[in-house]
């Protein structure tokens, strides 16, 4: 069978939200309405014609399947991707597809973008993803995907349309961009690098880790080895604006039920039933 990788599906308004996220074994998301990816922890076949990926950071778990993918794509004569990873990445992992190019005779087309906390990377006219700092055991990133929108400024409201027409063809901007934050990717973050990025607790949908969730786990190991825990959630839960929110990559040293049985205890109401758990 071809694809027999997890995944998980939930629709949001007109966004599709598929993947699946287990700590140190996988992670892998994409919104095929946006044609865009974050981390390549494994690469289900029906991923391949997503074109553009985001990868939050550099362990196996998030980016073993680059050139898996990347081979798939020009197997299938496929445009070549583009990659937007950390800055600090993009030689390394260019010398790791130029050895695997040797080792499989076949080449391994693609766009390795640096990118680093600050940028901006327009998508299309509608959509832009902003990136900003998170906290990680090697350098990360998290992304903020927004659509984009005119919004006719304050001092022309009431004007009559033609006249507004006739401001902008003098050369006056009528119009401000406003910004609507639809999807946050968290990456695997501690707390910090959610709380430095004010858009990922106003984006329609958050996806989050929430790797470690038993009441007995140390937060203060947890944060330093960059990771949240289930009190985090919850001690910032009257922050959280999301109409959804996504929590996974999980520790494996729990059971799927264990993870249920701990959330629901700290979180009875799931955050207003907004919190999905992808376990």
């Amino acid at each position: 069978m071809i694809n027999n990788l997890p995944v998980k599906t939930i629709t949001h308004k007109d966004l599709s939200i598929e993947g699946y996220s287990r700590a140190a074994v996988q992670t892998y998301w994409r919104i095929p309405e946006l044609k865009i990816g974050f981390d390549l922890g494994a690469q289900p076949w029906s991923f391949m014609g997503t074109p553009n990926w985001f990868v939050s950071h550099t362990h196996m778990d998030h980016l073993v399947a680059l050139p898996v993918y990347v081979a798939r794509r020009r197997m299938m004569k496929m445009e070549p991707p583009r990659i937007y990873l950390p800055e600090m990445a993009v030689e390394p992992i260019r010398r790791i597809l130029r050895l695997f190019s040797r080792i499989d005779r076949g080449r391994l087309p693609c766009e390795l973008v640096p990118t680093g906390p600050g940028d901006e990377i327009e998508l299309s006219r509608e959509h832009v993803v902003t990136v900003s700092a998170t906290k990680h055991t090697v350098p990360s990133l998290g992304f903020v995907v927004h659509q984009r929108r005119r919004k006719l400024k304050p001092e022309f409201h009431g004007l009559p349309g033609e006249k507004i027409r006739d401001l902008r063809l003098a050369g006056t901007e009528v119009t401000n961009e406003v910004r609507l934050p639809r999807v946050a990717y968290l990456g695997d973050s501690a707390p910090v690098g959610l709380d430095a990025c004010e858009a990922m607790f106003r984006s329609e949908v958050l996806i989050m880790e929430l790797t470690f969730v038993a009441p007995g786990h140390r937060k203060d190991r947890i944060h330093k080895f960059g990771h949240m825990h289930l009190d985090d959630l919850v001690e910032r839960r009257d922050r959280f604006r999301n109409e959804l929110i996504i929590a996974a990559h999980f520790s494996t040293r729990y059971h799927p039920r264990q993870v249920r049985q701990h959330v629901e205890k700290a979180l009875p109401d799931m955050l207003d039933g907004r919190l999905q758990l992808w376990i």
